[in-house]
């Protein structure tokens, strides 16, 4: 609906509205409540409470098997700064990294940067949840010059490291 509104603003007023589309988005200030929150936070809250209990695993849903695309907040801010002072179109453009990962491999690297070396259970009876999300991202590159710059790793490490010294002592 927003897509339409914009598109017909763009016609009507010539208000050059712009339609983006991020992908998973994660880093510092993330919600990390166990409740509500995406995979990337809440691998990081379970792994690090684990490894503090001294926990000899940590227990997660599916298989592992699905993959995902995840942007640093940092790039996105980027990415929306730059379609504002440089894109004027109605074509809806994805903001994402490129990089897919399995939920397999995320939580194994998760683990290895917060140091929680007991095992990952994976509870199959839980859903695995959609079995890829991946965007097309070339589009932002091409019309106003946006690609990712940091890396998935350093990204990571930058959400644990507020994770552990500013977000689990927030109410």
């Amino acid at each position: 609906m927003l897509l339409v509104q914009t598109q017909t603003y763009r016609q009507q007023y010539g208000f050059n509205a712009v339609f983006l589309l991020p992908v998973n988005l994660y880093g510092p200030r993330d919600n990390f409540d166990l409740e509500s929150s995406h995979v990337i936070p809440a691998l990081i809250r379970k792994c690090v409470e684990a490894k503090a209990r001294g926990d000899q695993h940590i227990v997660l849903w599916g298989t592992g098997e699905p993959t995902r695309e995840f942007l640093y907040v940092e790039d996105a801010a980027e990415g929306v700064l730059l379609a504002a002072e440089r894109y004027d179109g109605s074509e809806p453009v994805n903001l994402g990294s490129g990089m897919e990962i399995s939920i397999k491999d995320l939580a194994q690297l998760i683990a290895r940067l917060t140091g929680f070396a007991g095992e990952i259970v994976w509870d199959t009876s839980q859903p695995n949840g959609q079995p890829r999300r991946c965007l097309e991202t070339s589009r932002a590159e091409r019309l106003f010059g946006f690609k990712a710059q940091t890396p998935f790793e350093e990204g990571l490490r930058r959400t644990i490291e507020w994770y552990q010294l500013v977000g689990q002592h927030e109410p």
